[in-house]
């Protein structure tokens, strides 16, 4: 896995390396990937220094070339930047498929897996039915390898929900998500707590020879084994923050069936130099994404208020809007002298939003 991963990477930068110098000619993007492909194909395979490519998949390189033109397209429509050398640091992950597109592979729901050119592995967990797919993922995080690949599968929504009046969320530090209906979500305690362990980590190995490659200095066996520590830690936070919102927004897209969320800057919050580090573990841009995606999935109707609606500087039971700094937690109108929860106000003044966001997703 560990070499085909380094041939995708090498195919990838040698992919770049010649179109940016061929980048001026007249022709379009995808005859000169397509004239990269045919270099490396008839001549590069060919020389003795990279008879090794010769002992791997052939899939492998063909669909890296397929993924240069496609990340050369997002750039020339300005969908992304321009594509970067990749590093060895920055993961393994390769991509292989059916030389036959015509013909898909057959998964059967056991504890292994088929895959094309690669052969058959075993899995830590089983496949649940039989299905078809041609195209699969390899990657790595920390010490673990998974596969990932598309079914053609169509999900029946649900008939009904519980709750079919409209309910705002309203997303927080202190309380992660407040909906209109009162309830509320917390953020789970293992993800506060794991920022401790990686700091601990680095602090008792803090006198290793950790490596420096620009001078020379390699990294010790017990630097190797203290990395492969940290990948760890990092892998499980991250695997904690995916579990609480995959399994919190698929609560809400079953439960309603009308949600109003608002448009937040997240790259303006982040300039808060004191509530940065708390936004970034919030993960508000991957809540909201999810909860779009699944709106097809469960029949929900999702909308997006307007980022400048003042939700929780205004009251929610007589309109009367007013300065509400960060430090206040209870919205006690000076007009009508309600007192309430500042994130409740703010979720009850979304959902009666419903009908007048900007941009909404069914």
């Amino acid at each position: 896995m560990a070499r085909h991963s380094g041939y995708a990477r090498f195919c990838y930068n040698f992919a770049l390396s010649l179109y940016l110098g061929v980048k001026d000619l007249d022709a379009s993007s995808s005859k000169k990937v397509a004239a990269i492909e045919r270099v490396f194909t008839n001549h590069v395979k060919k020389l003795p220094q990279y008879q090794w490519t010769n002992t791997l998949s052939s899939r492998v390189y063909k669909t890296t070339f397929r993924h240069f033109g496609a990340a050369l397209s997002r750039f020339f429509e300005g969908k992304s930047c321009f594509p970067k050398f990749k590093r060895k640091k920055d993961g393994d992950s390769f991509t292989v498929d059916a030389a036959d597109w015509n013909h898909s592979i057959l998964l059967k729901p056991q504890k292994s897996i088929k895959i094309p050119t690669l052969g058959t592995f075993r899995l830590k967990e089983a496949i649940p039915f039989p299905c078809m797919s041609q195209t699969f993922t390899i990657s790595r995080t920390a010490d673990k390898w998974y596969v990932s690949f598309t079914i053609k599968a169509q999900k029946i929504p649900p008939l009904f929900h519980p709750v079919v009046e409209t309910v705002g969320i309203d997303l927080g530090v202190s309380t992660f998500a407040t909906l209109s209906d009162g309830n509320y979500y917390e953020s789970p305690q293992t993800l506060k707590k794991a920022k401790t362990k990686p700091s601990k980590e680095q602090w008792r190995n803090r006198h290793k020879q950790l490596g420096n490659r620009k001078l020379g200095v390699k990294a010790s066996n017990n630097a190797r084994k203290h990395y492969q520590r940290l990948a760890k830690i990092h892998a499980h936070s991250a695997n904690q923050r995916r579990d609480f919102l995959q399994k919190t927004t698929t609560e809400i897209s079953q439960k309603y069936a009308s949600i109003c969320i608002e448009d937040l800057n997240v790259s303006g919050m982040l300039a808060n130099h004191k509530l940065a580090s708390a936004i970034c573990d919030c993960g508000f841009y991957e809540f909201r994404r999810q909860l779009e995606y699944k709106s097809v999935m469960y029949g929900t109707k999702v909308e997006v208020v307007d980022r400048w609606y003042p939700s929780s500087k205004t009251c929610s039971s007589c309109g009367h809007i007013q300065a509400m700094p960060l430090s206040e937690r209870v919205f006690n109108c000076q007009h009508c002298g309600i007192a309430m929860n500042r994130d409740l106000n703010a979720a009850i003044n979304l959902a009666r939003q419903s009908g007048m966001s900007k941009t909404s997703s069914v």
